[in-house]
């Protein structure tokens, strides 16, 4: 990267972090069950909600407690179950007709990252019903009050229901963007381990990996806070401790819901200090590919950590003592690499590959140029790279004839 565009990027990064302390962050209220969702719609006089879900868990029966609830109180719904993976500005459109056919004035993500981020968005749409989703890209645009936001996590590690930002696909260009603002931040988080207990194997370890790294970008990045470094440290402790049980052992409630508790930390720390280049890389797949977020992270992530070098060996190895892979006295190099060592004995265990087959190398150019516009100059990430260096990446990722 030119040093004029280092200038660039490291003086807004340094005006972010300096507005830090007076931006309006703030925590959802958690609820450990759906149970609570009829007491938490009559408490804020909502009498009619629309759950975002998708098929999968429509089809599992995972609405299913949160259904009888809401009609045993008397409590009207409807449900819109067709968002994808990598939520598509045509669901957020389909989802905001029923929103206002049917006269709701409560939004329920119910699922993974995509319901959510489709809800928030669906959110933002009521809230500005004038403005297409593509002018709210970026930061901060649109400042308006959301109706009530609700968020149900059925995979433990999007950290979707407690962060700032929707992440939406656009349906006809295939290009995904961020929208980021603090009133999408969702008003309840009811993390209920017995919505995760039938998670599949692969989609815990995906999801699990997505949380971790989240919790490791936030704390290698530099807008690091007090309370950001003890949330992605919490994280990262919980994640290593629980993550192997949750796999094998999908009906361990503790697991999943210590999982619940790793990916919550995690997104209180990344919503504040942001990500990074895995993440940008990552987005730029699932928007051309369709690429699974969390697999894209756990594929991507120690690349980018050995990437970063030295910059980042002294962080890492506060995370290597939370982890478990070494000590206080172990040297910052010996541990950073004893860190990245686990992330990839950790991929191994859960047989996830190295590689995104689905990467085509015509596209590369298209993809770093995506993933360069998403991180500079917003990620406060330890090494600046361009599209240029950004391009390597994906040369990484493709599959070896």
């Amino acid at each position: 990267m030119n040093k004029f565009k280092k200038l660039y990027c490291r003086t807004f990064q340094l005006a972010f972090r300096a507005a830090l302390p007076f931006l309006p962050y703030r925590r959802p209220q958690i609820a450990g069950s759906v149970e609570a969702i009829p007491a938490i719609l009559e408490k804020n006089h909502c009498d009619n909600a629309l759950i975002i879900t998708d098929a999968g868990i429509r089809k599992l029966g995972l609405t299913e407690r949160l259904e009888q609830a809401l009609t045993r109180s008397g409590l009207k719904f409807s449900i819109y179950d067709k968002t994808v993976a990598n939520p598509t500005t045509d669901n957020v459109a389909e989802a905001l007709d029923l929103y206002r056919a049917e006269g709701c004035n409560a939004i329920i993500g119910f699922g993974g990252g995509s319901s959510m981020d489709c809800a928030k968005a669906v959110g933002a749409r009521v809230a500005k019903p004038r403005q297409t989703l593509a002018k709210m890209k970026g930061i901060l645009k649109v400042h308006r009050r959301l109706p009530l936001l609700i968020a149900i996590p059925t995979t433990a590690g999007t950290g979707s229901e407690t962060t700032l930002a929707a992440v939406i696909t656009d349906a006809a260009t295939r290009h995904k963007y961020p929208i980021n603002d603090f009133c999408l931040i969702p008003r309840y988080a009811v993390l209920d381990a017995k919505v995760t207990l039938s998670l599949p194997p692969f989609i815990t370890a995906t999801t699990g990996m997505d949380a971790l790294t989240h919790a490791v970008e936030a704390y290698i990045g530099n807008s690091t806070t007090i309370g950001t470094r003890r949330d992605a440290l919490r994280a990262v402790k919980l994640i290593f401790e629980n993550i192997d049980t949750a796999y094998s052992h999908g009906s361990d409630r503790k697991a999943r819901r210590n999982m619940l508790r790793a990916s919550f930390y995690a997104g209180c720390a990344f919503t504040k200090s942001y990500v990074g280049y895995v993440h940008a890389v990552a987005h730029s797949l699932g928007g051309e590919y369709n690429v699974p977020h969390g697999l894209a992270n756990a594929v991507i992530l120690p690349m980018v950590l050995k990437a970063y070098g030295p910059a980042i060996h002294k962080k890492l190895h506060r995370l290597a003592v939370a982890a478990g892979v070494a000590g206080k006295d172990t040297p910052h190099d010996v541990a950073a690499k004893a860190f990245i060592r686990a992330v990839e004995e950790m991929k191994q265990r859960f047989s996830i590959g190295d590689t995104i087959p689905q990467i085509r190398e015509e596209d590369i150019p298209k993809l770093a140029g995506y993933a360069d516009k998403e991180a500079n100059p917003l990620y406060p990430v330890p090494v600046l790279m361009d599209a240029d260096e950004l391009e390597l990446f994906y040369y990484q990722l493709m599959e070896k004839e």
